[in-house]
């Protein structure tokens, strides 16, 4: 990162670390005769917790814990109510859905898929195939394992084809300075912002879509819930316009001034060759893989064939939850063998424990357990009301979508995308039921937004990874950002919430 960016942040923390303190006691002793004492003081305590997520003066997690924390020293709830939300069941299908992208990092499964669309023979030595192929191989692994990770994988490969391009120039007799050249930036923004496209596929693609999906189970029980493959509908809309979108934008703003890369093949084909054959443990890996996914997929066939109020159905979801197919897929990688005789299996412990993102985990747990505190004190309603009158007492429902749509995404450009869904997405399920309407669209819809977190280097880690390269200014970032966030929130996320989400939802 740059003097400047650290800078930012630095004063970024320090002034959350006095604003957030200062702001809770001013909330505490300010008389509001409309909330009861629980949701009062409530009030206070989310206000310093919001200000520390966004600013983040200690780790997010931190704060998550602190959250509940301060609920039960204060008095506004009760231990086992204000911890309960961490043995959320979501929090296993996230738990699981970690395991499995672990165990496919580990034996390598991760690369034979990205360097498999690479070394396909459309690919060749183009530019601009090569990234395009980039950005597939990212979009694609990102859609199942985390963002962080493939785009860490993925980061070497392209600075791998970059140094192709400057040999070759070089043999030319044409040195180039590639931290200047358009498409090494075209090609290090593709590779980040595939890996954050990728991540609203599925529901365990990214944070955001698992959070809004235990929001609304948590804070409107009355709701449908959404199923695996349901999000998995629109997830695949939405990324692949936005796929098209990026890939347009970057493209056109930073295009080859070649229309071969001598070396690429060889490059591609060294890095395939060094895999090797299929091993059993990326066997084992894949079937693991396969059983969770047909798991969570089955609800919907067995649905189509036997009815929702089937007594079929009725078994598979007491006995076959999207928390527990996930769980399944995970723990096989600890039983499927590799060598019997050693004992090895396909995933040790020491190897799974490190793929737990717990951070995360815990960031999740806080945020279910601040929103339902929020929802029970009577907290939410209240907010939903203030948001109502501020927009007009009875907002058009694509007014009031797309204002919190476009608060998400803001908010997730200048702080974590998780902490910015904790933060919005239970006021945003709040204010709907006050308004009346159904919170699943919009609850969506914050989901998809804040994967458009594409301007600065801060928003995502894929943007701190490439921008770490050197070889994307930050105007370029922003500048480009800008443009993909416009067009993919007002263009795609909208429309796909107001016409796919609700007509799949019957909302």
């Amino acid at each position: 990162m740059s003097n400047s960016s650290n800078s930012f942040d630095t004063k970024r923390r320090v002034t959350g670390a006095i604003l957030g303190p200062i702001v809770a006691i001013f909330l505490w002793f300010l008389p509001i005769e409309a909330l009861s004492a629980p949701a009062h003081h409530l009030l206070a305590i989310m206000s310093l917790v919001a200000i520390w997520w966004i600013t983040e003066p200690v780790p997010i997690p931190v704060t998550s814990l602190l959250g509940p924390t301060l609920c039960v020293v204060l008095g506004v709830t009760e231990v086992d109510k204000a911890f309960a939300s961490f043995a959320n069941p979501m929090i296993f299908l996230f738990m699981g859905g970690f395991l499995l992208a672990k165990g496919m990092m580990v034996n390598g499964l991760d690369k034979r898929i990205a360097y498999g669309i690479l070394s396909m023979k459309w690919v060749g030595d183009s530019p601009r195939r090569i990234f395009l192929a980039i950005g597939l191989a990212c979009m694609i692994c990102s859609g199942w394992i985390s963002n962080t990770a493939t785009a860490a994988m993925m980061f070497p490969i392209a600075l791998g084809l970059l140094d192709a391009i400057r040999e070759m120039m070089a043999a030319n007799g044409k040195n180039i300075d590639l931290s200047k050249y358009k498409y090494s930036t075209g090609l290090m923004l593709m590779t980040a912002y595939a890996c954050s496209i990728g991540g609203v596929l599925t529901p365990i693609g990214t944070p955001p879509n698992i959070m809004m999906i235990g929001f609304l189970d948590q804070l409107a029980p009355d709701v449908p819930s959404i199923s695996f493959f349901e999000w998995m509908i629109w997830g695949f809309v939405a990324m692949v316009l936005y796929f098209i979108v990026a890939y347009f934008v970057l493209w056109r703003m930073f295009p080859s001034d070649v229309k071969h890369i001598e070396g690429a093949r060889d490059f591609i084909r060294k890095h395939v060759d060094g895999l090797g054959k299929w091993t059993r443990a990326q066997f084992n890996t894949l079937i693991a893989f396969g059983v969770a996914v047909v798991l969570w997929v089955a609800p919907s066939v067995l649905t189509l064939i036997h009815g929702a109020d089937s007594e079929t159905m009725k078994f598979y979801d007491s006995h076959y939850p999207e928390s527990i197919a996930a769980m399944v897929g995970a723990l096989l990688l600890f039983f499927l063998p590799v060598n019997l005789k050693e004992g090895k299996m396909t995933m040790s412990w020491k190897e799974g424990m490190e793929g737990i993102d717990w951070g995360t985990l815990l960031l999740f747990g806080g945020g279910l357990s601040m929103g339902g505190l929020m929802y029970t004190t009577g907290l939410s309603d209240w907010i939903g009301e203030g948001i109502k009158m501020a927009m007009g007492g009875h907002p058009s429902e694509f007014l009031f979508i797309a204002v919190f749509c476009v608060s998400g995404l803001l908010l997730a450009e200048f702080t974590s995308h998780t902490a910015a869904v904790n933060l919005i997405g239970t006021i945003s399920i709040g204010t709907a039921l006050s308004l009346g309407f159904s919170p699943i669209p919009v609850a969506v819809g914050i989901a998809l937004a804040s994967s458009l977190g594409f301007m600065m280097p801060v928003s995502t880690p894929p943007n701190a990874i490439v921008y770490a390269s050197g070889y994307v200014p930050i105007t370029k970032m922003i500048k480009s950002g800008v443009i993909i966030d416009i067009i993919g929130v007002f263009c795609i996320t909208i429309p796909i919430v107001l016409i796919i989400v609700k007509a799949i939802m019957g909302v």
